[in-house]
């Protein structure tokens, strides 16, 4: 199996005299960029928190919600966080463009301290954002610095990013073909694409809420735990990310992918083929290796894939749990009662 290698193993391979890499070794695209830059002659630039790189110029003391209204203003108009306005402006036009938001739907969170958040503004198009229309809030949705309101929706992406400290960013989007799965209150099925499974997995459906209620917000953070792009009832779809918005975003376009393939697939009125058990355990592999959690790592074959709820139906290569755990006649019990019955009647006669 071809080795999957991450900035960390690049990393220690430097510290222990040199990079060498096996010929069919797979780069991950931080550790792409790591060797983009050593080619270049340039010290690579080690990935922080907040999405942007670790630098001198970051402020020495950290902005929380408790520092003073000086401090997080300096903080909020910074190189750093305009940065990361930009990111967050250039990915809600890819939304809108993609019709994955309309109106002015959607909203997308980063989170850039230890208990403060940077997010978009409420009724403004995510197509046409602007850096200075971008808001800073604690994770308790109070608004620190910004002139425009934040997002009414902001609660469900703090209830995310307390649930699950990894969440660095997320963003909520209705792309039309996951929002319809969402809608039939159906989960999408599994085991069909590669990219999915081992950059998202199985997308769980949250049941509907009034979008900006904390109710929302809950019933999304208590799937976060294990899954990293979540389906809301009659709503639309969240992800998030430990990397950056814009991965994030892909895991958007992954999903409304997937959704629009597999609904296309069901009306050429043949089975839909699905991974074996073998096939399914190497794209885990991969996805570990790339550290994305995944709750199905680990599991028996006979646990990792199960589609019969869904419409119009999936016959699955990876037999499961019930099934596995079926057994049919035991021949010799049978022959054995047979017998004793056969006996029984002798005797009668």
């Amino acid at each position: 199996m071809k080795q999957i290698i991450s900035v960390k193993d690049l990393e220690e391979m430097s510290r222990n005299g040199g990079i060498h890499l096996p010929a069919d070794a797979i780069l991950t695209p931080s550790a792409r960029d790591y060797m983009r830059e050593l080619e270049n002659g340039n010290e690579p630039a080690r990935p922080s928190r907040n999405g942007g790189s670790d630098s001198s110029s970051r402020s020495a003391k950290p902005v929380t919600s408790k520092s003073s209204p000086k401090e997080i203003e300096a903080f909020f108009n910074s190189p750093e966080i305009h940065a990361l306005k930009l990111q967050i402006c250039d990915v809600g036009r890819r939304l809108w463009q993609r019709a994955y938001v309309d109106g002015n739907g959607g909203n997308i969170a980063i989170r850039v301290g230890e208990d403060i958040a940077l997010c978009t503004p409420t009724l403004v198009s995510k197509g046409f954002m602007k850096p200075e229309d971008m808001c800073l809030v604690d994770l308790d949705g109070k608004q620190l610095a910004g002139t425009k309101k934040r997002t009414s929706e902001i609660l469900m992406h703090l209830q995310i990013m307390k649930q699950q400290p990894k969440a660095l960013a997320t963003a909520h989007c209705h792309p039309p073909h996951a929002t319809a799965f969402a809608v039939a209150g159906v989960e999408p099925p599994t085991c069909m694409i590669p990219e999915i499974e081992v950059f998202i997995g199985k997308v769980p459906l949250a049941p509907y809420r009034t979008p900006g209620t904390p109710e929302m917000g809950k019933l999304v953070a208590d799937l976060v735990d294990k899954h990293n792009t979540v389906l809301m009832g009659n709503h639309g779809a969240v992800s998030w990310s430990h990397v950056s918005v814009e991965d994030a975003y892909f895991k958007m376009e992954i999903l409304e992918a997937y959704c629009r393939t597999v609904w296309v697939a069901s009306q050429l009125g043949q089975p839909l083929k699905t991974f074996t058990a073998e096939q399914l355990k190497d794209l885990l592999r991969i996805k570990q290796g790339l550290g994305i959690p995944d709750p199905r790592i680990g599991l028996k074959e006979c646990e990792l894939c199960d589609n019969n709820e869904w419409r119009p139906g999936v016959s699955c290569a990876v037999q499961n749990a019930e099934a596995a755990n079926s057994s049919g006649p035991d021949a010799e019990a049978e022959a054995l009662v047979q017998t004793i019955t056969d006996q029984i009647l002798s005797r009668s006669k």
